[in-house]
């Protein structure tokens, strides 16, 4: 794969991210900064800031908040900017509960004191609240971005990009893959292979490129840079990793997990899924096949690693954020009504080589990945918007 290093890019700008993205209008803009704590009332004070830990919260406040209440909110016309805690969700995009707690001690709620009174909201939370907040910006008429996990490697590399570009990117992506019929992903595991196929139906991609137009109620998910279909249906296998290292195979059948088996680890991890998606059979379905179009490094945390280029990533769970129809009302408990990125990476799933993934459309079929490498076929297809250096290293002069 292509990496760039962290010297490749420039050094962070608030400033020159929330312009970009949002292009800020001249009228005054009224911002607030949410983060996500196991004892939401900690942000009284902000005494979160004298624990242990808590880093994503911690920047949020020094990277976002206080510049936003300082000289760059001035210059980005931000009237004020307030800084809110949630008690942590615990899970990728379930929603939030509604009180909220401000560093002056109030109680507030997101319906009636935070959606409806602020332009500009910014979540930077330890899990992701995209899909929860994409709502509620549809319901209440507001633009933010989620910016899960941030640490300093995304900051100096996935935030510290030039998003017309980025956008550029993407849609040049998105072109190539639009109206695909369907993709075949090809697995290598511990010398075992699986192949997943997912249809599309010749829907149109999307994209997640990071510009929320002004006066488009909506919700960017910071760092950018992806492609994405919500599948029609999917049949199978694939392999999975836990994040203790446990691997199964996970069997899909008519757009859905059915069940696990487990090929190494911690067999009590495969019993409670097969428990789970037989309680909940909603937490199996494919909501999600997204590509990474972006050149950045890997940060350990997927926010960042699944826009890079030659990554892919299937996801479980909701997928009304992405224009699905699989809504939390839909799950049997609350609290398996998420949204959870698989992603496929050199660093993420050591385990586990994505062979090559086949796009098939109009009646033919290309190879668009290869061991986690973009093929010649797609680099030349990208090649006005991406780097010669990147275009030679793979595509034979």
């Amino acid at each position: 794969m292509y990496i760039p290093k962290l010297t490749d890019f420039d050094p962070f700008s608030l400033e020159r991210l929330l312009q970009t993205c949002f292009d800020l209008p001249s009228d005054p803009v009224k911002c607030c900064v949410l983060i996500d704590l196991d004892d939401p009332t900690l942000v009284i004070g902000k005494k979160f800031l004298d624990l242990e830990g808590l880093d994503v919260q911690k920047r949020a406040v020094s990277h976002f908040y206080e510049p936003l209440g300082g000289d760059i909110g001035k210059k980005l016309n931000i009237s004020s900017c307030d800084l809110f805690s949630f008690k942590t969700t615990g899970g990728s995009n379930l929603d939030p509960e509604n009180e909220l707690f401000d560093v002056s001690g109030n109680t507030l709620t997101f319906t009636e004191d935070i959606c409806p009174n602020y332009d500009l909201i910014l979540a930077i939370t330890d899990y992701s609240l995209t899909a929860p907040l994409t709502a509620m910006a549809k319901k209440f008429n507001f633009r933010g971005a989620t910016l899960h996990g941030v640490n300093e490697i995304i900051l100096n590399s996935g935030l510290s990009i030039d998003y017309l570009k980025v956008s550029r990117q993407a849609e040049l992506f998105r072109g190539v893959l639009d109206r695909a019929d369907f993709f075949d992903l090809s697995f290598d595991c511990l010398g075992e292979n699986y192949k997943l196929r997912i249809d599309c139906s010749q829907q149109s991609a999307q994209k997640s490129h990071g510009i929320c137009p002004a006066g488009t109620p909506d919700v960017a998910n910071l760092p950018a840079g992806e492609v994405y279909f919500v599948p029609s249906s999917a049949s199978g296998s694939f392999p999975f990793r836990f994040s203790d290292g446990t691997l199964a195979e996970m069997t899909v059948n008519d757009g859905a997990i059915i069940s696990a088996k487990l090929i190494r680890g911690d067999s009590n991890l495969v019993t409670q899924r097969n428990i789970q998606l037989n309680e909940d059979p909603a937490t199996g379905i494919i909501g999600e096949l997204g590509f990474g179009t972006q050149l950045l490094p890997f940060s350990g945390c997927d926010i960042q690693d699944e826009k890079i280029l030659g990554t892919c990533h299937v996801a479980t769970g909701r997928s009304d954020h992405l224009g699905g129809n699989l809504t939390p009302d839909l799950f049997n408990s609350r609290q398996n009504a998420s949204h959870d990125d698989i992603l496929y990476a050199p660093p993420k799933t050591p385990e586990i080589l994505v062979t090559s993934v086949e796009i098939h459309k109009n009646g033919e079929t290309h190879k668009i990945l290869e061991d986690f490498v973009p093929t010649p076929y797609l680099l030349n297809l990208l090649s006005s918007e991406y780097p010669v250096d990147l275009i030679a290293d793979v595509v034979p002069a």
